[in-house]
């Protein structure tokens, strides 16, 4: 299997947990980190790898980034997931995925004229009431 290249944009908390996750799947790599400020960009890839961006821009460019993961806080998400599939790079956006019904259509609109995945960083099928909910049903 080849390795699954990750590019994340935001490397706040979340994107740090994402990344210490990601450590723990074969075949699945940070490949570059973008950030507004190069030094926070570096201090993550100096953790946990990958070319270190100073600008969102460079890091949906980059031709060894296969996807792009999306962990600003979320008023920012339409913009930085419109950034990254016009780049034509398939998104994982963490939760809350828009902040409203427009800007949701805004990002999968974007993903269907781009032909590419938008998908939302919710695991709800392993939080414990869904087995709840799974065993009432």
């Amino acid at each position: 299997m080849s390795n699954f290249k990750w590019g994340i944009l935001g490397p706040g908390g979340i994107a740090t947990a994402f990344a210490e996750d990601l450590k723990k799947l074969e075949a699945h790599s940070i490949a570059a980190v973008g950030s507004r400020t190069l030094s926070n960009a570096q201090s993550f890839a100096h953790n946990f790898g990958g070319t270190a961006y100073g600008s969102y821009e460079e890091l949906v460019a980059d031709p060894q980034v296969d996807a792009i993961y999306v962990a600003t806080p979320h008023p920012a998400h339409k913009e930085n997931v419109i950034l990254a599939l016009n780049a034509g790079k398939p998104v994982l956006c963490e939760k809350p995925f828009a902040v409203n019904a427009f800007e949701a259509q805004q990002m999968v609109d974007a993903a269907a004229s781009n032909g590419v995945a938008l998908l939302e960083a919710m695991c709800a099928r392993f939080l414990p009431h869904y087995a709840k909910v799974r065993e009432i049903v």
